[in-house]
């Protein structure tokens, strides 16, 4: 279920912030909550626009993605790169602030402290603000990932770049998730076969 959030630009709170720093590589990279929680600054090169996803948090675990499609290249839109960039920035001043206390993992989605973030605390977090926002409260952090698909298969990107965007095992479970939403697919063909043979 695509889901558009916005929230007061004003609210600094801290599930605000945990919000605003998954919100951009979830909706524009189509990222696994347990990819982006898992994500580490050495797998994001900034420069070249990209990153490597090669893991997942599971629990308290970090492991391998799931399966061998699932570990990817992920190419960054400008509008991400440029998050990524401000939130490198203030990891950084957070980490001179805290140096005593700073337990460095090298991950992009660190608590507060530079440790792994709870799945858990980050939907409920999550949650939280869709209360605030007066949005579905069915709404899930996992559909930042189904905003992504939607987004790009809505403006005509082949289903093949968004399959391997997704890190789906093939083509077909792309399709078969999201034919609902690609142009054409539920009438047309009558037209397409008479133009074809005609």
């Amino acid at each position: 279920m695509p889901v558009s959030i916005r929230l007061p630009s004003k609210s600094h709170s801290r599930n605000y912030s945990i919000l605003t720093r998954l919100s951009e590589p979830g909706a524009t990279a189509g990222l696994r909550p347990g990819e982006m929680l898992a994500l580490r600054w050495s797998n994001v090169d900034l420069e070249a626009g990209a990153m490597r996803i090669n893991r997942a948090l599971s629990g308290s675990e970090f492991t391998a993605t799931k399966t061998s499609r699932s570990r990817r290249k992920v190419e960054l839109s400008n509008t991400a790169r440029a998050a990524l960039r401000a939130l490198r920035k203030r990891q950084l001043e957070e980490q001179m602030k805290k140096a005593g206390l700073w337990k460095d993992h090298g991950l992009v989605f660190p608590s507060t402290v530079g440790t792994p973030l709870s799945h858990r605390n980050v939907v409920r977090s999550f949650k939280a603000l869709l209360r605030r926002a007066d949005l579905p409260a069915g709404t899930r952090l996992y559909d930042l990932r189904h905003t992504c698909a939607t987004l790009l298969l809505n403006s005509n990107v082949h289903p093949k770049y968004v399959q391997e965007l997704l890190g789906h095992a093939s083509i077909v479970q792309t399709l078969d998730t999201y034919s609902h939403v690609l142009k054409g697919m539920d009438s047309g063909i009558g037209d397409a076969m008479e133009a074809a043979v005609g």
